[in-house]
């Protein structure tokens, strides 16, 4: 238990930039449609989690299959580094992995569903939700506590900003 909480934190250590999908991770994975455009709901905890990362230096990108105005909207609120539309994640998270210049160890990526296997199967820290497909969850090293869209991605924002030693500073943004 312990080695393994050990092996845990020295992966986390590493992470330099942080991944994710949209829905089902940044959203509960409901997409609303109106008469004049789809609807997506964004947790305020896990916003304010992508700018302590941010402030610490840790950047973030979007990979999602899905093109949306209002994830292009939120990712420029947030300042997230790269968005990515596209349903070959892999090709996306190299050309992210070649951007910033690191290696497959300084990423965290978050995701719940098939299509995000290929890059959780490669990268250093690898996250899923509880309600992920039960595949997904067999090959992670970590599964929140907090749902998609309800707080999960500021649970891992912690978790690294804790194991780094910087949690403490938040205070002091």
């Amino acid at each position: 238990m312990i080695d393994d909480r050990l092996k845990l934190k020295n992966k986390i250590n590493k992470v330099s930039m942080v991944i994710m999908d949209v829905d089902g991770v940044l959203t509960d994975g409901r997409i609303v449609y109106s008469s004049k455009d789809e609807l997506k709901f964004f947790d305020v905890q896990d916003g304010y989690g992508l700018y302590l990362l941010n402030k610490f230096n840790i950047n973030t990108a979007i990979i999602t299959a899905r093109k949306s105005k209002i994830v292009k909207r939120r990712a420029k609120d947030m300042h997230i580094s790269s968005v990515y539309y596209t349903h070959d994640k892999l090709w996306a998270y190299e050309k992210i992995k070649d951007k910033f210049n690191l290696k497959d160890e300084n990423i965290c990526y978050i995701g719940d569903d098939l299509l995000d296997l290929p890059v959780i199967k490669k990268v250093g820290f690898s996250v899923t939700v509880p309600n992920a497909f039960d595949d997904i969850k067999k090959e992670v090293d970590y599964i929140s506590t907090k749902r998609g869209g309800r707080g999960a991605v500021r649970e891992i924002a912690d978790l690294i900003l804790k194991a780094k030693g910087l949690r403490d500073d938040v205070i002091n943004i």
